[in-house]
């Protein structure tokens, strides 16, 4: 069989032509819940230390939070990043088919014990935990085509007029996150 299409090429591509588009046509009739997951599920725990450093940040915030979310069910790997503002991001990771929903819940519970041993500061301002994307889903730029107005109040149109609506949308999973680029004014990035 294999002769018959080495010494036949025009068949074989009119073959594999034909797989292709009859590919792309059965394709966009599979709706998307049949697709297999491939990305990781991920939480993401946030919190904010006011004046502190990222050392110790890490040390009073992150640490105590770690040590209680490790091990949750059906997590793979957690990702930490202290910022000298203040800032902690926790990323924990679960396995492809985890049931978000669920996963969310469980660390929930496990940064609800984890809340006590925090400073006080980080206590008031209150820990987040959210499901989260590990890439951005929708990016939308914001402009001023003359340069009419700033980066300043492109940034205030978007938080006022653009980012409610964008967390309104179904399936939007995350909040709206508002970035200013150089190239463009501002930047909406939502996860």
């Amino acid at each position: 069989m294999s002769e018959f299409f080495i010494r036949r090429p025009i068949v074989a591509m009119v073959i594999s032509i034909f797989t292709i588009i009859l590919g792309i046509l059965v394709l966009r009739k599979v709706p998307i819940s049949q697709y297999p997951e491939i990305t990781p599920p991920m939480v993401k725990i946030t919190g904010n230390y006011s004046g502190a450093n990222a050392v110790n940040v890490e040390q009073s915030v992150a640490t105590p939070i770690e040590q209680e979310v490790n091990g949750v069910e059906s997590m793979l790997y957690m990702l930490s990043i202290n910022a000298n503002d203040g800032s902690t991001t926790i990323q924990v990771s679960f396995e492809v088919g985890t049931n978000l929903d669920n996963a969310n819940m469980l660390t929930q519970n496990r940064v609800a014990i984890a809340t006590p041993s925090l400073p006080g500061p980080v206590k008031d301002l209150g820990i987040s935990t959210k499901k989260s994307l590990a890439f951005p889903m929708m990016i939308v730029s914001l402009y001023s085509p003359n340069n009419t107005y700033n980066a300043q109040f492109i940034n205030n149109y978007s938080y006022i007029n653009v980012v409610d609506q964008i967390k309104r949308l179904k399936g939007v999973g995350g909040r709206g996150r508002i970035r200013c680029r150089p190239v463009c004014d501002a930047g909406l990035v939502t996860t």
